[in-house]
């Protein structure tokens, strides 16, 4: 793999991307969009699929694709409906792997998980599970890790042999910690390198650090790196550069994995533009390093097949 840093090839997998159509899977926050504190989501296309993926990638090359819900009215509708895009030629198995969206909570997730497992591309689960006490970006507002329950729903992921996609914020670390130990047999993926909202607070960015290596210290435990748009609307290479090495620096290359979370972030960036971003901040790097950064621990993690 080249790891271009302006005009030469660059071969990624994405493991963070949100495929929908509105006409064919209902999104409830797409219904009547607003603006959120990643942006202004009326600006959202109402149909993001594989066509779009890759008219949108420019130079990039989009090896493989891993789609992470998007927050759907009926999660087994979503699976579903990627399913016939992964098995569409015209889409070349995009997406490759797919997390799907299930509520833990519920007493009826076990059945819920059954139905899913019969989608070959499945991969995995995500629940978001942010809290926090600024309202803006407080997701949920309740403690599902916490729960007997949720943790007892999200411990059957072992018998698939999925993993779960981890999205909290730093203050949330003390909890999934507990939720890590208690499941060593299955792979959390922290999602957007555990979401430093506050990174204009010292003691706040300090947190997110030492949440990092904390998860770090669990080995079943990678970091997506992605989503830094969401918090950083007119990022530059010199504002994620800190971020991203922070990541690398706790997890080691082996256990990141660079995504695009598009199309939200796509709100602030075009695609290329962000995956040339990534190239240049790991630039000195070794290549078996950038190689892995960029798809090799994607398909890993995700146990992907792709071209």
């Amino acid at each position: 793999m080249s790891a271009g840093v302006t005009g030469e090839a660059l071969v990624v997998t994405d493991a963070h991307v949100h495929l929908w159509n509105l006409e064919a899977v209902a999104l409830p926050w797409l219904t009547d969009p607003g603006v959120a504190y990643s942006g202004d989501n009326r600006l959202l296309p109402r149909r993001f699929d594989v066509a779009a993926l890759r008219r949108g990638a420019g130079r990039i090359r989009v090896r493989a694709s891993v789609n992470v819900e998007a927050n759907p009215a009926n999660a087994l509708e979503e699976v579903r409906w990627l399913q016939a895009l992964a098995d569409d030629p015209a889409n070349a198995g995009h997406p490759h792997g797919i997390v799907a969206g299930i509520d833990f909570s519920n007493a009826d997730a076990g059945r819920r998980l059954e139905e899913i497992a019969a989608y070959p591309n499945m991969r995995g689960v995500r629940q978001i599970l942010n809290v926090h006490a600024d309202p803006r970006y407080d997701y949920v507002g309740r403690h599902f890790m916490r729960e007997p329950l949720w943790r007892e729903n999200l411990g059957r992921l072992a018998a698939f042999g999925w993993s779960f996609d981890l999205q909290i914020y730093p203050s949330q670390v003390a909890d999934a910690l507990a939720v890590i130990d208690a499941n060593p047999d299955i792979t959390f993926v922290l999602n957007h390198a555990g979401m430093c909202a506050d990174r204009n607070d010292p003691e706040a960015r300090q947190v997110w650090r030492d949440g990092l290596r904390q998860l770090a210290a669990r080995g079943n435990v990678a970091a997506k790196l992605s989503g830094f748009a969401m918090f950083d609307h007119h990022w530059t290479v010199a504002s994620l550069r800190p971020l991203v090495r922070e990541a690398i620096d706790a997890f080691g290359p082996r256990r990141c994995l660079f995504a695009s979370n598009f199309p939200i972030d796509g709100l602030h960036s075009s695609y290329e533009g962000l995956w040339r971003a990534y190239a240049e901040i790991v630039a000195d790097l070794a290549a078996d390093d950038r190689a892995g950064l960029f798809s090799d621990n994607a398909l890993r993690f995700y146990r992907l097949t792709a071209q």
